[in-house]
């Protein structure tokens, strides 16, 4: 009995002087960057490294009479005290400690990452998603970051997702759009979010948003044919004709025989008076050197709407029954802005040079202005000097004209090229500009 009082007053002893080790931090710490741990001397390399795993251990007053040793001078510093902090869930001050590092070592990722745990531990998912973002901005093969980045928003869309849907079940559109956008700000090809959009904006009766939405959707899953038929619907609704043409024309590719979108796009081609253009017109660009009927195509072709409306006698032409443009021949023929020669003929396959297509630019001008168009020149006609084409040159005013709307230019040293021919690219850049400036 003796003997077992005395070994019982022996283990208490032994206890009493046994110091028991705090249970370890539930935080991961990251290792010192290299890049700057290479920049210390030996003995500070050892003290941070001995702080750190004082830290990992949960002895923060080790850690931080380690730090306060080494001085805010030390790049792990103020990283080191915002764990330390953080060990002991003082969150606010391991905030404030972890924003110092940023400030006084911006190119150190550990505030980054302290920072998205302080954030995380305090319920505050969207600063710490951005603040490791931050972290793969400074290095973009960082694991750990790309790992809670990734998790926070999948879960930020999950509840924004579940929030929107609840909403729109109490039919409060307003807040169910908001979380919609706030999950496409996480994911911005998210298809469930787009098509709910645009099902809201489509009963609002916003057409142009609703198409937004379903023109990112389509841009999704763009064999989807139900999808494809309500952006098509919308694009009409909002009146944007051509887009809905185009995207009911992609409708009848994939569905030659959906009645809906024939009588669509039909009507659509009816109000837009879309002219089916030969395979010769988009072949245009790429020409080395364009003809007087591939000029004429491209004219009839952009400025459609303004010929028709003129409606001239149209003369007598012999030689372009076999041209491919021939209705768009006898369409400037007849409006005056190309030429038809005394002997009856156009010349449909003569080379056009760049003198020729300046005349022409500005007979298209004074056609327009004659219609009610209002151009305004963009440089005044005594202030333009031609190195090549001499003032009693037939061509030269029409030139200068051309050049004075900028619809042509003059090369670095002055030179116009008069007699170069025209390419393709060319000509269709000088009608696109005026196309521009008339609307």
């Amino acid at each position: 009995m003796k003997k077992a009082c005395v070994l019982a007053v022996l283990v208490a002893g032994l206890a009493a002087c046994i110091t028991m080790a705090p249970p370890p931090p539930s935080f991961d710490i990251e290792n010192p960057p290299a890049a700057f741990s290479a920049e210390l001397s030996l003995d500070d390399r050892l003290a941070v490294e001995d702080a750190w795993n004082a830290l990992r251990r949960g002895q923060t007053e080790k850690a931080t009479k380690i730090f306060a040793r080494l001085g805010p001078e030390n790049p792990f510093y103020f990283a080191g005290l915002g764990y330390a902090s953080y060990v002991v869930d003082d969150l606010a001050s391991a905030e404030e400690r972890f924003l110092a590092s940023i400030k006084a070592f911006p190119a150190l990722i550990l505030g980054h990452l302290g920072l998205g745990q302080v954030y995380q531990k305090a319920n505050q998912p969207e600063r710490a998603y951005r603040e490791y973002l931050e972290v793969l901005k400074i290095d973009p093969n960082n694991a750990r970051a790309a790992k809670e980045a990734e998790a926070i928003r999948a879960q930020m869309i999950e509840d924004l997702m579940t929030q929107a849907k609840n909403f729109a079940a109490q039919g409060n559109a307003e807040k169910s759009k908001e979380s919609y956008l706030k999950a496409l700000e996480y994911s911005p090809k998210l298809q469930e979010a787009h098509l709910a959009l645009a099902r809201i904006y489509l009963k609002e009766k916003n057409f142009e948003q609703a198409s937004l939405h379903l023109t990112a959707a389509n841009a999704n899953d763009p064999k989807n044919q139900a999808l494809l038929t309500d952006y098509a619907d919308a694009l009409f609704q909002a009146g944007q004709l051509s887009k809905s043409l185009d995207a009911y024309e992609r409708l009848l590719e994939i569905d030659s025989k959906n009645k809906t979108a024939m009588d669509r796009a039909e009507n659509l081609k009816n109000r837009l008076g879309v002219v089916e253009l030969p395979s010769q017109y988009s072949a245009i660009p790429g020409l080395a050197q364009v003809a007087r009927e591939d000029v004429a195509a491209l004219i009839g072709a952009k400025f459609r709407e303004v010929l028709d409306q003129a409606n001239p006698q149209p003369p007598v032409i012999v030689d372009i029954t076999t041209s491919w443009a021939s209705r768009f021949i006898i369409k400037v023929a007849a409006c005056g802005i190309m030429d038809v020669y005394s002997n009856h003929t156009f010349q449909p396959n003569k080379s056009i040079t760049k003198a020729e297509l300046a005349e022409i630019l500005v007979r298209l001008i004074d056609f327009l202005k004659k219609r009610g168009v209002r151009l305004v020149e963009q440089i005044p006609l005594d202030r333009i000097k031609i190195a090549d084409v001499p003032r009693e040159s037939f061509y030269f005013l029409p030139i200068v004209q051309a050049i004075s709307y900028q619809i042509v230019d003059l090369a670095p040293d002055k030179t116009f090229k008069p007699d170069q021919p025209v390419s393709g690219r060319e000509a269709m850049k000088s009608l696109d500009i005026l196309s521009g400036l008339i609307k």
